[in-house]
């Protein structure tokens, strides 16, 4: 028992030691970015939406040459200079987004916007809408009962009531793909993984990463947001390996240090990587209130003279004494929050001390005013 006992003693020393280290930030490549090619294309489509409850566009031009066009398909032509009346139809868009890899056959979810004047989309039907990419090819078909959120009612005299957006509405699996979009990443000579922001350091341990998982030197950082991968022809090998890419976890590199001021709002948010260098700041206001109270001034009698008004100012000045608040060298987020409240600072006044120390050298982080 004590020989065994003497054996585990390292293995649990060991275990206990990584129990009680601070656990390391790492985060999935997965989250940092994506492969290059690898993405979603936008779809965009104008179809008619039947079936509305008088809400629709009514003589809108656009909207009665787009019912002629899908009653022609089924032979029907409508005389010259007949105008629908199309209160029961909407002229829409249709948008949806084809993901990357989306196979001939399987549904994508549309989002139906209504084009013109239709007061709401509830209970509609979308006709069948062929749905183009940026090359006006066509990559799906769209067709299906809207699901709206809003309601929209309106009265005689002009007065109507409106809950959320009742013109734009989405279908469910409404589309179906028709064509899929050649990636080209199974013949390309390389992968290139695109971080979503660009940092030189994680972009170096990605790649580290990658090499450090495979046992080679296949990838490399070509700069702060690329990370080229050598790779060997072929879409399953090359599935293979990105997987493996995508769930290996790595540290990424701390956020630059940052202040974010919305002049509009008075928001500022700073980042914990902010450090105060020792620096003293001294907060007051002064406040100057003029009141004025004039005097009506009578005339003595038989002077002839006039009724006159005679101002009169009084002016007060209020100044709150704070106390000097000392940073000392390092100083942190937590340091700097304690330090503003315990002088009063609001937001304004607080862009005010972030402006006064960057200018003087104290505090070195990039000051964002939006």
């Amino acid at each position: 028992m004590n020989r065994l006992f003497r054996l585990l003693l390292p293995i649990l020393a060991s275990i206990g030691a990584l129990a009680t280290a601070p656990a390391a930030r790492a985060e999935r490549i997965k989250d940092l970015g994506t492969f290059q090619g690898v993405r979603p294309n936008q779809l965009t489509g104008y179809g008619i939406v039947v079936g509305l409850a008088g809400t629709g566009d009514d003589s809108i031009q656009y909207a009665t040459e787009g019912m002629k066009g899908v009653v022609s398909r089924f032979g029907l032509t409508l005389p010259q200079g007949v105008n629908p009346a199309l209160k029961n139809a909407a002229a829409v868009l249709v948008t949806a987004d084809l993901p990357a890899f989306a196979k001939p056959g399987q549904r994508l979810d549309v989002t139906v916007s209504a084009l013109g004047k239709a007061k709401s989309l509830r209970g509609g039907t979308l006709i069948m809408t062929p749905l183009r990419g940026a090359d006006n090819e066509i990559y799906g078909m769209a067709q299906g009962n809207l699901a709206v959120g809003g309601l929209g009612v309106s009265g005689a005299d002009g007065s109507q009531v409106s809950v959320n957006i009742p013109s734009a509405g989405r279908i469910p699996g409404g589309a179906t793909v028709e064509r899929a979009v050649a990636t080209g990443f199974d013949t390309a000579p390389t992968l290139t993984f695109n971080l979503a922001e660009a940092d030189l350091t994680t972009a170096l341990r990605v790649a580290d990463g990658i090499n450090k998982t495979f046992g080679d030197r296949r990838a490399r950082a070509t700069d702060a947001v690329s990370v080229a991968i050598d790779a060997t022809p072929g879409a399953e090998d090359r599935i293979l390996m990105m997987g493996m890419i995508e769930n290996i976890e790595v540290a990424p590199a701390d956020a630059p240090a940052k202040v974010i001021v919305n002049a509009r709002t008075g928001t500022v948010v700073i980042n914990g990587a902010v450090k105060i260098h020792p620096a003293a700041v001294a907060h007051g206001k002064l406040t100057v209130s003029v009141n004025e109270s004039p005097r009506i001034v009578q005339p003595a009698p038989f002077s002839q003279g006039q009724t006159a008004l005679e101002p009169s100012s009084n002016i007060s000045i209020d100044e709150q004494k704070k106390p000097m608040i000392n940073f000392k060298g390092g100083a942190s987020l937590a340091d700097i929050v304690k330090a503003v409240n315990a002088i009063g600072a609001s937001p304004a006044d607080m862009v005010a001390i972030l402006e006064a120390l960057k200018q003087a050298g104290a505090m070195k982080a990039e000051l964002v005013v939006l």
